[in-house]
């Protein structure tokens, strides 16, 4: 078991300012974390929102501190924002008597496929895989091609399964869009589960409209928008379409947190003791 009383653990989320529940699967996956009992101390900090990235380090009173980002894909904001604003030197930084050790983002945990999985059995769980086919929904960006790794990652490894008739990755802003998942498929049954850390903007806005199931937006605020999950499936272009909430509020996200902090010491002592 993971024990870390002598260190603090930082969950950097990327935030927003337009939408109160881009942050709370962070906050979630940290208070479980606090119940635990694992760390001496456990800190959220946003990219977007307060606490924000430069304020976190007046919080924390340990000088051993693990920093693991909340974020799908290693990408832009893993490799370029975080590290920037953190002001971090590599995976191990030495500030005065402290050592903050960066790990790897949680999308890059191979228990992914595991999380997209289950998310995907309790979204339709009366559905023959064999009739079905699964989509991966990531945004698609062009300021690190990284960012659409991940999600092709993924449907190679459940692909691999051969569970589903058939695996998809699709993107909101890059082809293959995921406007035209009837045209990538002929399958009866289309499930769909957003690649995304929080149910925002886009699970609630963007994406509904892109599949054809809101003509518009029902707004990530609205009281309303979370029923968006809830109906059904959907009768849809002459299929039956299945929508799931974020991959990463997943509960078990908590534990994929802490077992990329036990991935990062065991890599480093490996490190540490291989021959030079």
């Amino acid at each position: 078991m993971l024990l870390k009383r002598d260190s603090a653990l930082v969950i950097v989320g990327h935030g927003s300012t337009l939408n109160p529940d881009s942050s709370a699967p962070t906050f979630e996956h940290a208070e479980e974390i606090i119940r635990r009992g694992v760390f001496g101390g456990v800190h959220c900090a946003f990219w977007k929102e307060e606490p924000s990235l430069r304020q976190v380090w007046h919080m924390i009173e340990h000088d051993d501190i693990y920093v693991v980002p909340n974020f799908i894909s290693e990408g832009y904001f893993t490799r370029t924002v975080i590290p920037r604003e953190l002001e971090l030197a590599g995976p191990e930084t030495h500030r005065g008597t402290r050592t903050i050790k960066y790990c790897e983002p949680v999308g890059s945990h191979p228990r992914m496929t595991e999380l997209l999985l289950r998310r995907a059995g309790e979204v339709a769980p009366s559905v023959d895989p064999r009739q079905a086919a699964l989509f991966i929904v990531g945004h698609g960006t062009d300021l690190n091609e990284n960012s659409a790794l991940a999600a092709k990652r993924e449907v190679d490894a459940i692909t691999a399964l051969g569970r589903f008739a058939e695996v998809h990755n699709t993107y909101m802003e890059e082809a293959p869009l995921i406007a035209d998942w009837d045209k990538i498929t002929a399958q009866p049954n289309v499930i769909v589960v957003p690649f995304f850390i929080s149910d925002g903007l886009h699970s609630y806005e963007d994406i509904p409209v892109l599949l054809g199931i809101a003509s518009e937006s029902l707004g990530a605020i609205s009281v309303n928008a979370s029923e968006v999950f809830h109906q059904n499936p959907y009768a849809l272009r002459g299929r039956r379409l299945y929508y799931g909430s974020a991959i990463g509020t997943e509960p078990l996200f908590a534990d994929v947190i802490l077992e990329q902090v036990a991935a990062f010491d065991a890599q480093h002592a490996a490190t540490e003791l291989a021959p030079v």
